[in-house]
Protein backbone atom coordinates (compact mmCIF):
# COMPACT_ATOMS: atom_id res chain seq x y z
CA UNK A 1 0.00 0.00 0.00
CA UNK A 2 1.42 3.30 -1.18
CA UNK A 3 2.42 5.95 1.71
CA UNK A 4 1.17 9.37 1.29
CA UNK A 5 2.96 12.69 1.92
CA UNK A 6 1.11 16.22 1.84
CA UNK A 7 3.69 19.06 0.98
CA UNK A 8 3.06 22.28 2.62
CA UNK A 9 4.11 25.79 1.08
CA UNK A 10 3.73 29.09 1.54
CA UNK A 11 1.24 31.57 -0.67
CA UNK A 12 3.22 34.93 0.54
CA UNK A 13 5.18 36.85 -1.80
CA UNK A 14 7.29 39.64 -0.06
CA UNK A 15 8.47 40.44 3.38
CA UNK A 16 6.64 43.20 5.21
CA UNK A 17 8.13 45.51 2.67
CA UNK A 18 6.61 45.04 -0.69
CA UNK A 19 9.77 45.56 -2.43
CA UNK A 20 11.70 42.43 -1.42
CA UNK A 21 10.09 39.36 -2.68
CA UNK A 22 9.98 36.37 -1.10
CA UNK A 23 8.16 32.89 -1.61
CA UNK A 24 9.07 29.08 -1.33
CA UNK A 25 12.48 27.84 -0.95
CA UNK A 26 12.19 25.55 -4.57
CA UNK A 27 14.88 22.96 -3.50
CA UNK A 28 13.13 22.68 -0.03
CA UNK A 29 10.52 20.92 -1.72
CA UNK A 30 11.82 19.43 -4.77
CA UNK A 31 14.78 17.42 -3.09
CA UNK A 32 12.22 15.98 -1.03
CA UNK A 33 8.89 15.29 -3.52
CA UNK A 34 12.13 13.66 -5.67
CA UNK A 35 12.72 11.90 -3.00
CA UNK A 36 9.39 10.54 -2.29
CA UNK A 37 8.38 10.20 -5.54
CA UNK A 38 11.26 7.43 -6.39
CA UNK A 39 10.15 5.05 -3.14
CA UNK A 40 6.84 5.01 -4.75
CA UNK A 41 4.84 7.07 -2.16
CA UNK A 42 1.41 9.27 -3.25
CA UNK A 43 1.93 13.40 -2.54
CA UNK A 44 0.19 16.19 -2.55
CA UNK A 45 0.20 20.18 -2.30
CA UNK A 46 -1.09 22.01 0.28
CA UNK A 47 -1.14 25.95 1.35
CA UNK A 48 -2.88 27.98 3.63
CA UNK A 49 -4.81 29.83 1.20
CA UNK A 50 -4.71 27.29 -2.01
CA UNK A 51 -3.60 28.31 -5.46
CA UNK A 52 -0.61 30.00 -6.47
CA UNK A 53 2.79 29.46 -4.27
CA UNK A 54 5.51 32.13 -5.34
CA UNK A 55 9.23 31.59 -5.18
CA UNK A 56 11.74 32.67 -3.36
CA UNK A 57 14.14 34.19 -6.05
CA UNK A 58 17.31 34.13 -4.11
CA UNK A 59 16.96 30.03 -4.82
CA UNK A 60 16.57 30.08 -8.07
CA UNK A 61 19.96 31.87 -8.65
CA UNK A 62 23.49 29.97 -9.10
CA UNK A 63 24.77 28.40 -6.93
CA UNK A 64 21.63 27.99 -5.08
CA UNK A 65 19.83 26.39 -8.18
CA UNK A 66 20.83 22.83 -8.45
CA UNK A 67 19.56 19.87 -10.67
CA UNK A 68 16.72 18.89 -8.91
CA UNK A 69 15.04 22.93 -8.58
CA UNK A 70 16.18 23.11 -12.13
CA UNK A 71 14.17 20.57 -13.65
CA UNK A 72 11.15 21.14 -11.78
CA UNK A 73 11.72 25.05 -13.36
CA UNK A 74 11.57 23.39 -16.80
CA UNK A 75 8.71 21.08 -16.54
CA UNK A 76 5.29 22.73 -16.88
CA UNK A 77 3.39 19.90 -15.17
CA UNK A 78 5.11 20.25 -11.91
CA UNK A 79 5.26 24.30 -12.08
CA UNK A 80 1.38 23.46 -12.73
CA UNK A 81 1.36 22.04 -9.20
CA UNK A 82 2.50 25.60 -7.86
CA UNK A 83 0.03 27.14 -9.06
CA UNK A 84 -2.36 25.37 -8.06
CA UNK A 85 -2.24 24.17 -4.99
CA UNK A 86 -4.80 22.45 -2.10
CA UNK A 87 -6.24 24.92 0.51
CA UNK A 88 -6.58 22.84 4.17
CA UNK A 89 -10.48 22.35 3.82
CA UNK A 90 -9.89 20.46 0.94
CA UNK A 91 -7.63 18.14 2.54
CA UNK A 92 -8.91 15.19 4.58
CA UNK A 93 -5.70 14.14 6.99
CA UNK A 94 -6.86 10.79 7.23
CA UNK A 95 -6.05 10.21 3.66
CA UNK A 96 -1.95 10.80 4.55
CA UNK A 97 0.81 9.41 6.60
CA UNK A 98 2.81 12.23 7.01
CA UNK A 99 3.25 16.20 6.78
CA UNK A 100 6.46 18.03 5.15
CA UNK A 101 6.50 22.03 6.31
CA UNK A 102 8.96 23.69 3.82
CA UNK A 103 10.66 26.65 4.31
CA UNK A 104 11.47 30.39 2.57
CA UNK A 105 11.28 32.72 4.32
CA UNK A 106 7.97 33.58 3.40
CA UNK A 107 6.08 31.06 5.31
CA UNK A 108 7.09 32.98 8.68
CA UNK A 109 4.49 35.22 7.83
CA UNK A 110 1.52 32.60 7.12
CA UNK A 111 2.13 29.53 8.73
CA UNK A 112 1.75 29.78 12.56
CA UNK A 113 -1.78 31.02 12.52
CA UNK A 114 -3.17 29.13 10.14
CA UNK A 115 -5.54 26.64 11.99
CA UNK A 116 -6.32 25.03 9.06
CA UNK A 117 -2.43 23.31 8.95
CA UNK A 118 -2.67 23.07 12.47
CA UNK A 119 -5.48 21.16 12.14
CA UNK A 120 -3.95 18.92 9.72
CA UNK A 121 -0.58 18.31 11.66
CA UNK A 122 -2.55 17.57 14.91
CA UNK A 123 -4.80 15.19 12.90
CA UNK A 124 -2.07 13.32 11.05
CA UNK A 125 0.24 13.38 14.40
CA UNK A 126 -2.63 11.83 16.60
CA UNK A 127 -3.58 9.42 14.01
CA UNK A 128 0.50 7.64 14.12
CA UNK A 129 1.43 9.88 11.13
CA UNK A 130 4.65 11.70 10.60
CA UNK A 131 4.89 15.36 11.14
CA UNK A 132 8.33 17.43 9.47
CA UNK A 133 9.67 20.38 8.64
CA UNK A 134 12.60 22.11 6.97
CA UNK A 135 14.66 24.82 7.78
CA UNK A 136 11.89 27.78 8.38
CA UNK A 137 9.31 25.43 7.76
CA UNK A 138 9.49 24.45 11.45
CA UNK A 139 7.18 28.11 11.77
CA UNK A 140 4.11 26.20 11.10
CA UNK A 141 4.77 23.75 14.15
CA UNK A 142 4.98 26.48 16.90
CA UNK A 143 1.30 26.93 17.16
CA UNK A 144 0.03 23.22 16.76
CA UNK A 145 -1.85 21.84 19.68
CA UNK A 146 -2.78 18.40 20.41
CA UNK A 147 -6.33 17.25 21.24
CA UNK A 148 -5.17 17.58 24.93
CA UNK A 149 -4.21 21.60 24.62
CA UNK A 150 -0.37 20.37 24.74
CA UNK A 151 2.28 22.10 22.36
CA UNK A 152 3.10 19.67 19.65
CA UNK A 153 6.67 21.16 20.06
CA UNK A 154 7.00 21.15 23.90
CA UNK A 155 9.87 19.17 25.58
CA UNK A 156 10.64 17.77 21.46
CA UNK A 157 14.53 17.80 20.46
CA UNK A 158 13.34 20.17 17.09
CA UNK A 159 15.95 22.11 14.26
CA UNK A 160 15.04 24.33 12.00
CA UNK A 161 17.02 28.09 10.13
CA UNK A 162 18.97 29.15 13.72
CA UNK A 163 19.24 32.50 14.31
CA UNK A 164 22.66 32.81 13.61
CA UNK A 165 22.10 31.71 10.33
CA UNK A 166 19.22 34.30 9.79
CA UNK A 167 22.21 36.83 10.93
CA UNK A 168 24.85 35.27 8.23
CA UNK A 169 22.15 35.49 5.75
CA UNK A 170 21.96 39.36 6.01
CA UNK A 171 18.29 39.49 6.93
CA UNK A 172 17.79 38.61 10.39
CA UNK A 173 16.75 42.86 10.74
CA UNK A 174 13.70 42.13 8.06
CA UNK A 175 12.10 39.19 10.18
CA UNK A 176 9.14 39.67 11.71
CA UNK A 177 10.46 37.52 14.95
CA UNK A 178 13.20 35.20 15.88
CA UNK A 179 11.72 31.78 14.81
CA UNK A 180 14.71 29.85 17.37
CA UNK A 181 13.43 31.62 20.63
CA UNK A 182 10.22 31.55 19.63
CA UNK A 183 10.46 27.39 19.61
CA UNK A 184 12.41 27.97 22.93
CA UNK A 185 9.99 29.37 24.40
CA UNK A 186 7.12 26.72 23.38
CA UNK A 187 9.55 24.41 25.59
CA UNK A 188 10.80 22.68 22.63
CA UNK A 189 14.23 21.63 22.88
CA UNK A 190 15.70 23.32 19.71
CA UNK A 191 19.31 22.21 19.06
CA UNK A 192 21.11 23.33 15.91
CA UNK A 193 24.46 21.77 13.94
CA UNK A 194 27.95 23.60 14.60
CA UNK A 195 28.67 24.67 11.11
CA UNK A 196 25.82 26.85 9.55
CA UNK A 197 23.80 25.93 6.77
CA UNK A 198 25.53 22.38 6.73
CA UNK A 199 22.57 19.39 6.60
CA UNK A 200 21.15 18.75 9.75
CA UNK A 201 18.46 16.56 10.41
CA UNK A 202 16.87 15.56 14.05
CA UNK A 203 14.24 12.94 14.59
CA UNK A 204 12.39 12.51 17.86
CA UNK A 205 9.88 10.17 17.77
CA UNK A 206 7.45 10.68 14.68
CA UNK A 207 8.77 14.36 14.53
CA UNK A 208 11.03 15.12 12.09
CA UNK A 209 13.12 18.67 11.25
CA UNK A 210 15.88 19.43 9.07
CA UNK A 211 17.80 22.94 9.89
CA UNK A 212 18.57 24.65 6.31
CA UNK A 213 17.74 24.25 2.70
CA UNK A 214 20.37 21.72 2.54
CA UNK A 215 19.00 19.17 5.15
CA UNK A 216 15.95 18.80 2.98
CA UNK A 217 17.40 15.36 1.40
CA UNK A 218 18.39 14.21 4.96
CA UNK A 219 14.65 15.48 6.15
CA UNK A 220 12.79 13.56 3.79
CA UNK A 221 15.57 10.08 4.19
CA UNK A 222 14.54 10.36 7.87
CA UNK A 223 10.84 10.76 7.15
CA UNK A 224 11.58 7.70 4.68
CA UNK A 225 12.80 5.35 6.86
CA UNK A 226 10.31 6.05 9.76
CA UNK A 227 7.55 5.38 7.14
Amino acid sequence: MSRRILHVVSNVAHFDDPSHPTGLWLSELTHAYDLFEERGFEQRIVSPKGGVSPLEPRALKWPLLDASAKAWLGDARRMALLSNTACPDEIDPADFDAIYFTGGHAVMWDFPDSTGLQRIARDIYESGGIVSAVCHGYCGLLNVRLSDGSLLVAGRRITGFSRREEVLAGVAKDMPYNAEEEMKRRGARYEKGFLPFAPNAVVDGRLVTGQNPASAKATAKRVSELL
